[in-house]
C-alpha cells in the first residue's frame, strides 16, 4: 500500500498558506505560467499569486498577459508579478524558473474528445518545452494542457532530444481526476471533503482514468452497480462539463484549483517537506504503458519514489485493462508527433 496523498484539511488552507504551518517559506521561488491569460491560465495565476511559498509569478502568454499581470500586482500578497507578451519575450519569463507549468492550448468545445485538440496543442507544448530546455532546464515542468496522455511524451521527447531530460522532473497534472473522485465520493457517502482521499491512476481522458475507490481514505464501499456510475462519473466529468457550459469552455476553474494544488504540493516537497505525495502522469514502469499515473513521493528532486497502484480488485484491473490500448496509442501518437516534426 502506498503513504496517503498529502492534502491540506481545509479547501481555504490553499489560499491563506499560514507561515507559521507551512513550510519554511522559500527565498527564492520562481514560477512560470505558460498561457497565463487563458481560461486555465488566469484563475490559476490567481491561486498562485496567494501562495506565500512563491517569490516570483512570470506570467506568458502570445495576447493580454500585461493587463492580467497588472491586474494581479495589485493584491497585497507576496509573489512578484511580471507579465510577458509573445514569443520575443518567452525566454525572459522562463529564465531562472524552479516550476513551469504550462496550461496553454485551445479549450475542449462539446463534441470534442481531447485527442481532437491534438493538432493544436502538440505544437504549442512543443515550442514552449523546447524554450524551457533553453532556459531553465532543470525546472519542475507541470503539464496541464490536453491531451496529456500525449503532450506529456510530446515535452519528454523534446527534453530528450535537446540533452536536458530528467523523467523526475516531468508531471502530466492530474490532480483533478483526483479533485472529482474526492468531492463525488464525499457527496455520495455524506462524508466531509476534506478528509477523503482517493487515488487516480493511469491517464487523464476518458476511459483511461482509473479511480481506485478500493483504497480511498478513509475506508469507503459502494454496491457494484453504484460503484460503476461513480467510475464512469469520474471518466466522463470533463465532458459533463464541457456539456454544462454548452459551447462556453471546458473545466477552467475546478482544472485551475487541481493545478495550484499539485503546484503547492511540489513547492512544498522542493522545500524539504517530508511526505508529500500526488498522483501525476509520469514515465514509469508500472505496467507495459510507459506514461502511467500513480501516487508519488515528492522531493526536492521531482519524483523520489513511485508508490505504484496498491492491490487492485477484480473490478479494477478490468478498468485497468480497458485502459491500455487508448493510453498506449496517446503516448506513440504524442512521440511520433515529435520524432516527424522537432528540428534540431
Amino acid at each position: 500500500m502506498f503513504s496517503r496523498i498529502v492534502r491540506p484539511s481545509h479547501a481555504v488552507m490553499l489560499f491563506r498558506h499560514n507561515f507559521s504551518t507551512s513550510s519554511k517559506v522559500s527565498k527564492d521561488m520562481k514560477v512560470a505560467v505558460l498561457g497565463a491569460a487563458g481560461g486555465i491560465g488566469q484563475p490559476l495565476s490567481l491561486l498562485l499569486k496567494q501562495l506565500p511559498l512563491i517569490s516570483h509569478l512570470s506570467l506568458y502568454d502570445i495576447a493580454h498577459t500585461p493587463g492580467v499581470a497588472a491586474d494581479l500586482s495589485h493584491i497585497e500578497t507576496r509573489p512578484k508579478v511580471e507579465g510577458f507578451l509573445g514569443p520575443e519575450e518567452l525566454d525572459r519569463c522562463l529564465d531562472g524558473a524552479q516550476v513551469v507549468l504550462i496550461p496553454a492550448g485551445v479549450p475542449r468545445k462539446p463534441g470534442m474528445t481531447r485527442d481532437d485538440l491534438f493538432n493544436t496543442n502538440a505544437g504549442i507544448v512543443r515550442d514552449l518545452t523546447d524554450a524551457v530546455s533553453r532556459m531553465c532546464p532543470n525546472a519542475m515542468l507541470g503539464i496541464i494542457t490536453n491531451p496529456v496522455n500525449s503532450t506529456v511524451p510530446i515535452a519528454s521527447e523534446v527534453l530528450k532530444k535537446r540533452g536536458v531530460y530528467d523523467p523526475r522532473r516531468v508531471f502530466g497534472v492530474t490532480t483533478l481526476d483526483v479533485v472529482r473522485s474526492n468531492s463525488f465520493i464525499a457527496e455520495a457517502k455524506g462524508l466531509d471533503v476534506s478528509k477523503i482521499n482517493v487515488p487516480v491512476i493511469g491517464g487523464h481522458s476518458g476511459v483511461t482514468i482509473i479511480p481506485l475507490i478500493s483504497q480511498t481514505t478513509p475506508p469507503v464501499s459502494f454496491p457494484k452497480g453504484e460503484r460503476e456510475k461513480l467510475s464512469e462519473r469520474i471518466q466522463n466529468a470533463g465532458t459533463e462539463v464541457v456539456e454544462a457550459k454548452a459551447g462556453a469552455g471546458s473545466a477552467t476553474l475546478s482544472m485551475a484549483y487541481a493545478a495550484a494544488e499539485f503546484c503547492r504540493s511540489l513547492i512544498d516537497a522542493l522545500n524539504g517537506r517530508d511526505q508529500v505525495v500526488q498522483c501525476a502522469f509520469v514515465r514509469s514502469e508500472e505496467t507495459e504503458a510507459s506514461y502511467f499515473a500513480t501516487p508519488l513521493l515528492l522531493g526536492k528532486n521531482g519524483v523520489e519514489r513511485n508508490l505504484g497502484m496498491g492491490k487492485l480488485i477484480d473490478f479494477e484491473m478490468d478498468l485497468l485493462k480497458a485502459a491500455m490500448p487508448e493510453l498506449q496509442d496517446n503516448i506513440k501518437k504524442g512521440e511520433d508527433f515529435v520524432k516527424k516534426t522537432l528540428t534540431d
